[in-house]
């Protein structure tokens, strides 16, 4: 009883968080997922990732009346439902959130608006690489948007969660191997392979994109600076781009001797300058340079 009344009291603080800045970008994602969807993507029969690309090949082999709408509800919301002890009350909430103005912006597109989307593409006609493209991207921004505003768009992600590790994967083979067994049940099912190796298009599109809206086009820098003058080379790239830098005392693994590394975070235009200056001082100094996912203060 104890441990229900500390899980019930932590999700009920969890929610005091909601922001309504977050529910105005997620209305956005929503509705731009929708888009790239109904006007790209479902228009030409291809098929999106995830929950999103069960629920068009289901509108297409059932009764008119079961809608690509319907489906996204009664697939996703369970499956949020599900991971709401692991996933928590707030990211719940904002994926359920999304996913009803998803489904709702996809009725208005395909059932009230003057929009004939039932035999091609608006926009791109019956061009499949064009569809599996465009929709791919927009798709993609959607999904991304909902991400990086603290929710998902597709239960298929909290599945992966769950069980990827009991089944030894990654969220990402889990993902991949989802969509994968997706698209060959649905080259069986319509008896051909051209609409689901398009679809594969549209997959690879909408990741990339996700990839770029959750981290940025221009992703930072790290690098770790080993040097004897470190304190020189520290000031020396403060005073230039105006941000600090952390040093870590090492020890080299051959020559036994007292080290300090420099770390400091920098984007790609910064590389050839923030070299110039470590050489500059330190000629023998042993640079290495990574990209990093993201880079924030703890109050951001």
């Amino acid at each position: 009883m104890a441990k229900i009344k500390g899980y019930l009291s932590s999700q009920l603080k969890e929610l005091k968080m909601l922001r309504w800045q977050n529910f105005v970008a997620l209305f956005v994602a929503g509705c731009i997922n929708a888009f790239g969807v109904t006007v790209f993507i479902a228009p030409v029969n291809l098929y999106d990732s995830g929950i999103s690309g069960t629920s068009i090949f289901l509108s297409q082999i059932t009764p008119e009346k079961f809608s690509l709408s319907l489906f996204l509800l009664i697939l996703n919301v369970p499956l949020f439902l599900f991971g709401l002890r692991r996933q928590g009350a707030l990211f719940t909430v904002y994926s359920i959130f999304t996913v009803a103005v998803y489904s709702g912006a996809s009725w208005l597109i395909t059932d009230v608006l003057p929009i004939d989307v039932s035999i091609a593409s608006p926009l791109a006609g019956e061009d499949l690489l064009l569809c599996a493209l465009f929709g791919g991207m927009i798709s993609g921004v959607g999904s991304g948007l909902t991400i990086r505003f603290g929710g998902a768009i597709d239960g298929v992600e909290v599945m992966a969660v769950i069980f990827a590790k009991k089944l030894n994967l990654t969220v990402g083979s889990f993902v991949m191997i989802y969509n994968v067994i997706l698209y060959i049940v649905c080259g069986i099912a319509i008896n051909s392979w051209i609409l689901p190796l398009y679809s594969i298009v549209t997959y690879a599109a909408g990741l990339k994109t996700v990839d770029f809206v959750v981290e940025g086009f221009d992703r930072s820098k790290s690098v770790f600076i080993v040097t004897d003058k470190a304190e020189e080379i520290s000031k020396a790239l403060s005073d230039e781009f105006g941000c600090g830098t952390t040093k870590i005392n090492a020890v080299g693994g051959y020559s036994n001797s007292e080290k300090t590394v420099v770390y400091f975070v920098v984007n790609r235009f910064q590389i050839a300058k923030m070299r110039n200056i470590i050489h500059s001082i330190d000629q023998k100094a042993f640079v290495t340079i990574s990209e990093v996912a993201d880079v924030f203060k703890s109050n951001d």
